[in-house]
């Protein structure tokens, strides 16, 4: 029920605002802009996501059932169940699920947009045929939705792209913040909802598995740092995220060859789900984006960060972050919006500037929550959230303060 009352909430919110600003400011223009925003919303949502989505849906999930006859989601499967039984106790050992997670994880890691959704995508597919209610998520749906919204990721290329392409002296120099951003929202989105599952952190194999990937994390960024110029951390980022993908495609279609797999029928048979997934998906994200779109185009965000400006300044606190806000705001309701968000800053304040650096932290700490709850729960047909919002928006908080503060240390 929450994400019905959250939807009804933007609405009516919007409508509110909106009149509040007839009326009091004498603007006109706002119900027309919101009206307007409506029919924008609903075109971006099919023509900019749902039709570019059913390609790349059709593309990866024809890639994945290669990969499933060639046996290599069963052997990642196999890899991680160990540490994926403890924080996903409801899934059987060796579950195909598990694989698609994995694949999910590894492709935000890279910060590999694209071939992530449909992986994952697939996952809340497999986690679906052990959910005993269809319409309400399971422990364990709930766990991969919060790691996935709190947005792990390792290169944040798009980020660095586009700082190269506004003409920032060292596009990379967020690199370090923004992983140590994400990995505070994941940490936290983990230990949010075991909190809610009693899910116990301290067993020996999620210690050794979490300290092993905190370690891993760590390395690489020193290692980027000691023997890597900014140039060259952008160049291997790009390099070997990019070369990770198109291995993955070869290294399936290698291993279906060898277990004598007509290759391109096992394509075509998976791909063939691209398509009625997207279709699947499509009223849950034009009804989200469109409200969403609501909240934007009332003004509210404004409202909200002028209201942030008068309380830190108040409290004594420094209020040189305040002008990045609307990122942090709007990253959890829509992915292109945040970024929208982050380019206006780095050209108003400067791509160099400390609001241009924090609003790229704020971009790379975590994922678009509502979004991916739409996405990914009505994919399946889950309507009722639990508290799988509430966890997101937890490990969402989580990731804005440490962007805050490592934004701090580095940049101001």
């Amino acid at each position: 029920m929450s994400l019905n009352y959250i939807w009804s909430g933007f609405f009516l919110v919007g409508f509110l605002a909106s009149l509040a600003q007839f009326l009091f400011l004498g603007d006109t223009e706002i119900f027309k802009r919101i009206i307007d925003g409506t029919f924008d919303s609903a075109r971006a949502s099919v023509m900019d996501i749902a039709l570019p989505l059913a390609g790349v849906m059709t593309l990866w999930l024809g890639i994945m059932n290669v990969g499933e006859k060639a046996g290599a989601i069963d052997l990642l499967a196999k890899l991680i169940s160990p540490f994926f039984s403890r924080i996903f106790p409801g899934v059987p050992a060796n579950h195909p699920a598990t694989g698609h997670m994995v694949m999910n994880f590894s492709a935000n890691l890279l910060g590999l947009d694209n071939a992530a959704t449909p992986f994952g995508l697939k996952a809340m597919e497999s986690l679906q045929t052990l959910n005993p209610s269809k319409d309400e998520p399971t422990d364990a749906q709930i766990m991969f939705l919060v790691l996935h919204t709190s947005g792990l990721t390792l290169i944040p290329l798009a980020i660095m792209a586009q700082r190269s392409v506004l003409g920032a002296a060292d596009p990379s120099d967020i690199f370090i913040p923004c992983m140590v951003a994400t990995y505070v929202a994941t940490m936290t989105g983990i230990i949010a909802v075991a909190i809610r599952q009693r899910i116990n952190l301290f067993n020996r194999v999620v210690v050794g598995w979490l300290g092993g990937i905190t370690a891993f994390i760590v390395g690489v960024i020193w290692y980027f740092t000691h023997y890597l110029t900014k140039a060259e951390i952008e160049v291997v980022s790009k390099v070997f995220s990019n070369f990770v993908l198109i291995a993955v495609i070869a290294g399936f279609i290698i291993g279906a060859l060898r277990k004598k797999v007509n290759v391109f029928e096992a394509f075509i048979e998976g791909a063939k789900g691209g398509v009625k997934t997207s279709i699947t998906v499509l009223p849950y994200l034009v009804g989200m984006l469109v409200a969403i779109g609501v909240i934007r185009n009332a003004g509210l965000l404004g409202f909200v960060v002028q209201g942030f400006s008068w309380l830190f300044s108040h409290l004594g606190i420094n209020t040189d972050f305040v002008p990045a806000l609307p990122t942090a705001l709007m990253k959890p309701l829509s992915g292109s919006a945040a970024k929208a968000m982050m380019i206006d800053t780095m050209q108003t304040y400067g791509v160099d500037s400390f609001v241009g650096r924090l609003a790229c932290v704020f971009q790379g700490s975590a994922d678009t929550t509502f979004y991916i709850v739409a996405l990914y729960f009505g994919s399946v047909g889950i309507r009722k959230t639990r508290y799988a919002i509430s966890c997101g928006l937890i490990a969402d908080f989580a990731g804005v303060i440490a962007a805050i503060a490592v934004a701090y240390v580095f940049f101001h």
